[in-house]
């Protein structure tokens, strides 16, 4: 078995509390530096996932600026979180691999999941899970750089009887946690997760690699459920959790508590500040994407879709400081 300790650690502490260990799934334009700590404020999981990034462009002379903001981690943060890439190449996975490592990066992570049409198209994401010998080639080119390696994944790409084949593939190649979405790539997110599939997974992961640890992702919200689906399913060991994060950014709370408006608004604004802060150190805007967070804090409040909707056709942080300023919710 590869250098397993890492994720073995992490796996120890929880189980010490009689629970399954807990991740913030990674997420394009979502899990930078300036996410990973507000979800941190308000309750940590046990694992970060970074935006997932392009292993050419890791090392790439023209992209490595972008990449610099996909893979910063601020001081603040207490933890490293776990640098995640995409791509097919192996040749840059060994490159990217090696820079990460020299960024204090202490695991890394493949994608061989995401379902975007455009990876798809760039032979990345979940087409690896078409293309066995490619993925084998590009775990064992990430190893050498001698982190731990893990995989996050599908099913299958377009039908839900490719997962036994795929993920014995994926469990022969010697990884200490194999990630899966419990859908398809055709799939997406139409259909509810298949949980049915969760004790046969189990059982092929107990068969092929015991020492293996399995993450499960999809449809599952918060960190009560996640509990109750590692006590029904044993084996289980860790539990991802991905748009749940959008419904409240107290998902991983381990016990829940009422949070009133201004408490969130006082992460809407926190989230603000990392964000002008962030946009200062990369001279990058990705003010657009900033919006996609605003219906985590302004939802389920009278008059709250007025003063969301005003937020939508903002262009700048202090627009929204002047409305948040300006609303019912501020004294």
């Amino acid at each position: 078995m590869s250098d397993s300790s890492y994720w073995q650690t992490i796996a120890d502490r929880a189980k010490a509390e009689n629970r399954p260990f807990f991740s913030l799934a990674p997420m394009e334009a979502v899990t930078n530096a300036i996410f990973r700590r507000v979800v941190a404020k308000a309750a940590a999981p046990d694992v970060f996932f970074t935006e997932f990034t392009n292993a050419i462009s890791v090392t790439h002379p023209k992209a490595k600026f972008t990449v610099q903001g996909r893979l910063y981690v601020a001081p603040e943060e207490a933890h490293m979180p776990v640098a995640q890439l995409w791509g097919n190449e192996p040749e840059a996975f060994e490159r990217a691999a090696a820079d990460v490592k020299k960024r204090g990066y202490e695991a890394i992570d493949l994608n061989m999941g995401c379902p975007d049409a455009t990876v798809i198209k760039n032979h990345g994401g979940s087409d690896l899970i078409r293309n066995f010998e490619t993925a084998g080639a590009v775990i064992a080119a990430t190893k050498t750089a001698g982190l731990p390696v893990s995989v996050k994944t599908r099913l299958g790409y377009s039908r839900l009887d490719e997962w036994r084949d795929w993920l014995t593939f994926l469990l022969q190649q010697d990884i200490p946690l194999l990630t899966i979405h419990l859908r398809t790539k055709k799939e997406m997110s139409r259909v509810p997760a298949h949980f049915e599939l969760i004790d046969e997974i189990v059982k092929l992961r107990d068969e092929v690699a015991p020492d293996t640890l399995l993450q499960l992702n999809g449809d599952i919200e918060t960190y009560q459920q996640g509990c109750q689906i590692a006590q029904e399913h044993p084996g289980v060991d860790g539990i991802m959790i991905g748009r749940g994060i959008f419904a409240s950014p107290f998902a991983f709370e381990k016990e829940p508590k009422e949070h009133d408006i201004k408490e969130l608004l006082g992460l809407l604004n926190y989230q603000l500040d990392l964000y002008d802060d962030f946009e200062k150190r990369f001279d990058t805007s990705r003010f657009p994407s900033l919006k996609r967070f605003f219906k985590i804090y302004v939802r389920n409040q009278r008059n709250a879709a007025s003063l969301r909707n005003a937020m939508m056709e903002t262009h700048s942080t202090d627009e929204v400081r002047q409305l948040l300023a300006d609303s019912e919710f501020t004294d």
